[in-house]
């Protein structure tokens, strides 16, 4: 399997659960392709201070760059290119792309998400350095700051309550909306004392990429350091939906323990699971749906007996057996 789009394994998705996942198959020897349409979410993070190895943090574009500087080693393949759909065709999974068509026995799903961003003008600068979508992740960066919370929602709600370990001057942010929080969370922002500001914001007040204030459409202008947006996420699950796979009420690809999806042979990895969307975390993932995987093609080749067919003709072509160091001896 060696031709041009035809691998055992693609990878759709080259962020690190995808690499993480191409690493561990480039290492058990299985032909890997990885397709990938440059869209991982790991560009937008200027600053990751919680990647297990990095003390003085490290960017998420650097992340990626390291990783396929690794992936150089183990023999992976490459494709920049986009999905449009895909087919399960006699067990084996047939995909179109814009730019070719591909086919492999194993597939692995690291499509990811995308968060979607505040409907704030002048805001896209600042994400990654004063406007963030996770609080596990930059939380901790925002301590004894003023933080906004963007939004309308339990989300918005529990986002604002979980950074009052970080600082005590949070607020909420509707934009005009109408909030949708229940009466559970609506007794919650009374009892923690969280101000919340109804009115459509006008325009974002900033310093080059940090965040100074809030304009709002009445003239009133608040005063905010750091900004968190719970606006939702777009699960990338198309190509999972096309071939059969369970997805669950959030719109993220189901899986097992070992990343199998309910598609035999289609496993997914990463955000696009419900896993916590974590970089790290991720990166686990692929990792323990490229072992998945390799132990599925491995066993499959003991009932095909294709490993008899690869070892009669390493047998008639390479050296099979140590050489002897006892020549001579009684």
């Amino acid at each position: 399997m060696n031709q041009p789009g035809i691998a055992e394994v693609i990878i759709v998705g080259g962020g690190l659960a995808g690499l993480s996942a191409a690493i561990y198959l480039g290492r058990a020897k299985r032909n890997t392709l990885v397709i990938d349409a440059g869209k991982s979410m790991a560009r937008w993070e200027p600053k990751v201070e919680n990647y297990l190895g990095f003390p003085n943090s490290i960017s998420g574009e650097e992340l990626l760059r390291r990783a396929h500087l690794q992936t150089r080693r183990y023999r992976i393949h490459f494709k920049r290119d986009s999905i449009i759909r895909g087919k399960v065709a006699d067990g084996r999974f047939l995909l179109r792309g814009q730019k070719g068509s591909y086919l492999c026995q194993r597939l692995l799903l690291a499509t990811g998400i995308f968060h979607i961003p505040p409907n704030i003008p002048g805001v896209t600068p600042c994400l990654g350095h004063s406007m963030f979508f996770c609080k596990d992740c930059d939380g901790f960066r925002v301590q004894g700051k003023t933080i906004a919370v963007y939004g309308w929602s339990n989300e918005a709600v529990d986002y604002a309550l979980g950074m009052l370990f970080y600082s005590s001057c949070v607020l909420i942010l509707t934009d005009g909306h109408a909030p949708r929080w229940d009466k559970r969370h609506a007794r919650w922002l009374r009892e923690y004392s969280i101000p919340i500001y109804p009115q459509p914001i006008a325009n974002v007040v900033r310093r080059g990429r940090q965040i100074r204030a809030m304009q709002l459409t009445d003239g009133s202008r608040i005063a905010v350091d750091a900004l968190f947006t719970t606006r939702g996420d777009i699960y990338f699950n198309k190509l999972a939906r096309q071939l059969g796979a369970r997805i669950d009420s959030e719109g993220e690809i189901e899986v097992d323990l070992n990343m199998k999806t309910t598609v035999h042979g289609l496993y997914a990895a990463g955000c696009v699971t419900p896993a916590n969307c974590q970089m790290i975390i991720a990166a686990g993932q692929g990792a323990t749906a490229a072992q998945a995987i390799n132990r599925d093609l491995f066993e499959e080749s003991l009932i095909t007996h294709s490993l008899q067919r690869f070892r009669t003709q390493r047998l008639r072509s390479a050296r099979t057996r140590p050489a002897s160091s006892l020549k001579g001896r009684a």
